[in-house]
């Protein structure tokens, strides 16, 4: 029974965790972008090949051990390789060997080697962390972009039933005769307008959330709304906190791309020692281990009498008294066997033991002339660091200039702000009048009809300014260091 809860609990776990956000926040759609972005996911590939990179450079420094066999047979006239002797027998021959070696010294250039590419990795994290903040300012546009949508939807809406009443009221005055007919038939036609005004609000909204969907890489089919927050609500700093060189020496220090222009200048000015070491010596230390085997390889199992050798007056002799007796040497021949296979230890084993064999040494390379390689690699190297230098000045540049503009921009964003906020004031107090005056009969009804386009306009444009000015401020306090979020 508690396997039939446990199954029950994972299925409800999963199924929690694989729904999305039924309305989705400026932060949640942040986060799910930097998760499933396919620019943050080639970002991160490239980051982990640098890792790779980097690990293959610091394990370079290792020794190296490289074991190795071979078995086969060889027919005809060959050497055979225990004996070192002609044969043209057919033999099996079996070998073994282990060979390593380690670099003592090379002005430490696989040290430098692996610094550098340990440099290289930390800017790929770095050009990964900068995809993620680039791909967190688009989805910010975007998202503000939908809200705004979504707010000149609902003034469009609202003019909608403002248009209506007016319609019924003028309807009642026109059915009394206190009106005549055109004004009736103007206000239908601006019904008509508002009407095909808020059409194009509502697809307006749809494309901006399908544009947010490609971003955050969702299917365009999935459901999608956003959290719609008044854009009232939403908190900003002070320009006070945002002055553009209190802005740009904390986003020094802190953006990813200034990290990794800074990391890049160091390895390129570890590679330049790396090219350097190619004009000194290498000095390594070798070592091998090695045995072999032949099937044609006998021993020998004993001697055999093969008679007597010949007197020959320099043969040795001895002498008793006056005579002298010449000693003959008798002779024999070596016996010799093939191992007997069955025991694999008298017959393979005991041969790779007897030619069991090792050497090791030290070997000194000195580099005399090369085709100037080691020159133009290390003139190379030098232009990479001045080249790496030179991004580096330009990203901070860049920075700066990025910063000033942003609080520029946000600082003609607020003075618009305030332009249209007062357009509206206005706009709105013109509207009231002509509706009064409209009432009372003293005003025509396209007279009105301006008025309220008027006052429509000016509200779409305070709150298209309103969110210009929201996302220049959010991206000062990005700049800043602050998350993304409303």
């Amino acid at each position: 029974m508690r396997y039939i809860f446990s199954f029950i609990f994972l299925g409800c776990t999963m199924s929690l965790t694989a729904q999305k956000p039924t309305q989705w926040d400026l932060r949640t759609c942040v986060e799910y972008a930097i998760k499933h972005n396919i620019s943050v996911q080639q970002a991160d590939i490239q980051a982990r090949l640098a890792k790779l990179q980097a690990d293959q450079a610091k394990d370079s420094r290792l020794p190296n051990l490289t074991g190795s066999s071979g078995l086969g047979m060889r027919l005809g006239r060959s050497i055979d390789p225990v004996t070192n002797a002609f044969t043209t027998t057919q033999f099996l021959f079996n070998n073994f060997g282990l060979n390593g070696g380690v670099q003592v010294y090379n002005n430490n250039r696989l040290s430098n080697s692996a610094a550098a590419s340990n440099y290289s990795w930390l800017a790929s994290i770095a050009d990964l962390q900068t995809a993620s903040n680039d791909i967190s300012v688009n989805v910010a546009t975007f998202y503000l972009q939908v809200l705004s949508n979504i707010e000149q939807s609902e003034i469009a809406k609202i003019q909608i039933a403002q248009t209506t009443e007016q319609l019924a009221a003028t309807k009642k005055r026109v059915e009394v005769g206190l009106l005549p007919e055109i004004n009736l038939l103007e206000l239908e036609t601006q019904l008509a307008n508002d009407s095909s005004n808020y059409i194009t609000a509502i697809s307006n909204v749809d494309q901006s959330k399908l544009s947010l969907k490609a971003l955050l890489n969702l299917d365009a089919s999935d459901a999608f709304d956003v959290y719609v927050q008044p854009v009232e609500q939403i908190k900003l700093q002070a320009f006070a906190d945002l002055q553009p060189d209190y802005v740009f020496s904390v986003a020094e220090q802190n953006l990813p791309n200034i990290k990794a222009a800074n990391l890049r200048v160091k390895a390129a000015e570890k590679n330049q020692l790396v090219a350097k070491a190619g004009f000194y010596p290498t000095l390594s230390f070798g070592y091998s281990l090695s045995s072999n085997f032949s099937n044609a390889f006998k021993y020998i199992s004993g001697i055999e009498p093969a008679g007597f050798s010949n007197i020959s007056p320099t043969s040795p002799f001895v002498t008793v008294g006056t005579a002298k007796y010449f000693v003959q040497s008798p002779l024999y021949n070596t016996v010799t066997a093939n191992r007997d296979f069955s025991n694999i230890w008298n017959g393979w084993g005991r041969q790779l033991d007897n030619n069991f064999g090792q050497n090791f040494g030290f070997q000194l390379s000195i580099p005399i002339f090369n085709g100037n390689q080691s020159k133009a690699a290390y003139q190379q190297s030098k232009l990479n660091y001045q080249s790496a230098s030179l991004q580096q000045e330009n990203a901070q540049r860049k920075l700066k200039q990025d910063i000033y503009a942003a609080y520029t921009n946000a600082v003609v964003a607020y003075n618009k702000l305030n332009a249209n906020q007062k357009a509206v004031t206005t706009a709105e107090k013109a509207y009231s009048f002509a509706t009064k005056r409209y009432e009372l009969g003293l005003l025509g009804t396209v007279e009105l009809l301006n008025n309220q386009n008027n006052f429509l306009r000016a509200k779409v444009n305070y709150k298209a300014a309103q969110f210009e000015y929201v996302f220049r401020i959010k991206l000062l306090e990005f700049y800043k260091g602050e998350a993304l979020s409303l």
